[in-house]
C-alpha cells in the first residue's frame, strides 16, 4: 500500500478516474434530481444520499466482478441481425425506462398529469426512488466500469476513484436539485437531455455509439442560452438599436 501512495502513476490514474467518474455521473444527477422532485422536501436529502450511496455499492460491486461482466458481452440473441450480448439489452431496458420517464414527467411538467397520481405511503415512495437510482446507475455505469479496468490495474485505485466521485456527487447533488427546482425551464432542459440520454443507450445497445461529449455540449450549450435569456428576462429588454 505505501509503495502505490508514492507512486506517481497511480495518482495519475487515481485522478483521471475519479474525473471520469464525476463526468459520466452528470447524466445520473440529472436522473436522480427529477426523481426526488416528486417527494415531499424533508425526505428529498435522504433519497440523494440514499440512492448515491446504493449506487456506490452497486458500482464497487460490478467492478469487483470483472470476470462477470466480461461475459455480458457475448452474444445472447440475435435482433433484426444484430447480435446482442446481456450487456446491450440492459442498456436498451435502461434506454427505455429513461424514455419512458423522461416523457411521462416531461408531459406532467408542460399540461400537468392526465390523472391523479396513486398514493403511496412515504417510506415505500421513499424506497421506490432509492432503487430506481441504483438500477439506472447500473446502466450509466456499465461503460465506465470498463473503462476504470482499461486504465487502471489496481483494484484499490478504481474504488478510491468511484466513492470520491460518489461522495462529490452527494455534495453537489442538493444544488443542482435546488437550481433545478427554482427555474422550471431548466427542469424541461434537464428532461430533454435524459431523453437523449435514453434514446444514446438503446443506440449503443444496437453497437451505434453516439459520443456522450456531444450530448454533453450539447446540453451545456442549450443551459447556457437558457440562463442569458433569464438574465435578459430579469433585467428587461434591450433598448431598440439607434
Amino acid at each position: 500500500m505505501l509503495e502505490l501512495l508514492a507512486d506517481p502513476s497511480a495518482w495519475l490514474s487515481f485522478v483521471t478516474l475519479t474525473v471520469l467518474e464525476i463526468v459520466l455521473g452528470i447524466d445520473n444527477i440529472v436522473f436522480l434530481t427529477i426523481l426526488v422532485s416528486r417527494l415531499p422536501p424533508e425526505r428529498q436529502q435522504r433519497a440523494r444520499l440514499g440512492g448515491l450511496a446504493l449506487a456506490m455499492v452497486t458500482r464497487i460491486a460490478l467492478l469487483l466482478s470483472i470476470t462477470w461482466l466480461i461475459a455480458l458481452r457475448a452474444p445472447l440473441i440475435t435482433v433484426a441481425g444484430t447480435a446482442l450480448s446481456s450487456r446491450d439489452l440492459a442498456l436498451l431496458a435502461g434506454g427505455l425506462f429513461l424514455l419512458w420517464k423522461s416523457v411521462g414527467e416531461l408531459h406532467n411538467s408542460v399540461e400537468g398529469p392526465r390523472r391523479p397520481a396513486r398514493t403511496l405511503p412515504a417510506q415505500r415512495r421513499l424506497a421506490a426512488v432509492i432503487v430506481q437510482i441504483a438500477l439506472v446507475d447500473v446502466v450509466f455505469s456499465l461503460d465506465s466500469v470498463f473503462t476504470a479496468v482499461g486504465l487502471a490495474q489496481r483494484v484499490e485505485i478504481m474504488v478510491a476513484a468511484i466513492v470520491v466521485a460518489v461522495l462529490f456527487m452527494m455534495f453537489v447533488a442538493r444544488g443542482i436539485s435546488e437550481f433545478v427546482d427554482r427555474h422550471p425551464t431548466i427542469r424541461v432542459l434537464a428532461l430533454a437531455f435524459l431523453i437523449l440520454i435514453g434514446v444514446a443507450l438503446i443506440a449503443d445497445a444496437f453497437e451505434f455509439h453516439i459520443p456522450k461529449g456531444y450530448l454533453y455540449f450539447a446540453m451545456a450549450f442549450s443551459i447556457a442560452v437558457e440562463m442569458i435569456n433569464q438574465r435578459l428576462r430579469r433585467g428587461g429588454a434591450p433598448p431598440p438599436p439607434g
